[in-house]
């Protein structure tokens, strides 16, 4: 006897949601494992090797070599991957001295701040407010000062600044070849930051016992989340993509709480969950616009 049609109705659903999942606990457990070696390697030295062998493990995956990106493409696939490079170089550069949940939450605020591009009602206006409210929280005004370095709150936001553009560049230039087009991006990132990344690292980075956990770091960090996050990418709607992506300062948080000891006071929990609510809430409650207007949406990942 056949099972009846709608006998599993959210399994579509409930596997790109699971896979999301896994990239997220993925990456920020990468970004754990790669904080613990900064004083054997310093943040650059972490961002060169975690860029090297990523890009390295993506190409063998992908081979972006074969990929033929149109002149229109080219321009923002350079950019997408000079955005790539530049968001995680100023990342782990802000977690030297910024709690992990914090620095994601902070960092989270560049592609909020693209969804709320061009509010117009007044419920996109109470997003903006909870997101203010979240950024006063976490940023180190008051007597917060003495808890959050400044400049490390300050390369945090830079980060976000640099992942809204990362969303739009990827959106341009990944439209025809996918998750291929994370390889190619990394490739571009590579050429910049790893030597850049070396230039500047501390002298454990040429110590041979690093390179299997900077294997591990690069397999947590980028070749696992980026290939995840874009099979979740082309089965999940981009509002469903966005609110679950909302969660990511959160598992951050707790992935610095399991492997770091990185325990948050309460200013910190409030505005990291302002700032998931404001995702969340943006993006659950966002109009879809007309065909011929480029959508921005929360539908690319760190």
């Amino acid at each position: 006897m056949s099972a009846p049609r709608n006998a599993f109705p959210m399994t579509p659903v409930l596997l790109p949601v699971a896979v999301l999942l896994i990239a997220m606990l993925s990456l920020q457990g990468g970004a754990s494992l790669a904080k613990s070696l900064f004083s054997t390697v310093g943040a650059p030295g972490i961002t060169a090797l975690r860029l090297g062998f990523g890009t390295l493990m993506l190409c063998i995956i992908f081979k972006p070599w074969r990929l033929r990106f149109s002149a229109a493409q080219r321009k923002p696939l350079v950019m997408y991957g000079l955005a790539l490079g530049c968001m995680n170089y100023l990342f782990y550069l802000s977690i030297r001295t910024v709690p992990l949940g914090v620095a994601v939450g902070l960092e989270f605020l560049g592609p909020l701040t693209l969804a709320l591009v061009g509010a117009r009602r007044p419920l996109d206006f109470l997003w903006v407010l909870l997101a203010v409210t979240g950024l006063w929280f976490l940023l180190p005004l008051g007597e917060g000062i003495r808890h959050i370095d400044p400049l490390g709150a300050l390369l945090a936001v830079g980060a976000g600044a640099c992942w809204a553009v990362y969303i739009l560049m990827g959106q341009r230039a990944g439209a025809e070849h996918g998750p291929a087009t994370v390889a190619m991006g990394s490739l571009i990132a590579s050429v910049i930051f790893v030597p850049l990344g070396l230039t500047f690292a501390a002298p454990g980075v040429w110590d041979w016992h690093v390179v299997p956990l900077a294997l591990l770091i690069a397999l947590l960090s980028t070749a696992i989340p980026y290939s995840l996050e874009m099979m979740a990418l082309t089965r999940l709607p981009a509002r469903i993509f966005g609110t679950l992506m909302s969660l990511e300062p959160a598992v951050a948080a707790i992935s610095g709480i399991l492997f770091l000891g990185e325990l948050l006071g309460g200013r910190q929990w409030i505005g990291l969950l302002a700032i998931i609510a404001a995702s969340a809430g943006s993006t659950l409650t966002m109009k879809p616009k007309r065909a011929k207007i480029n959508p921005i949406d929360l539908n690319e990942s760190r």
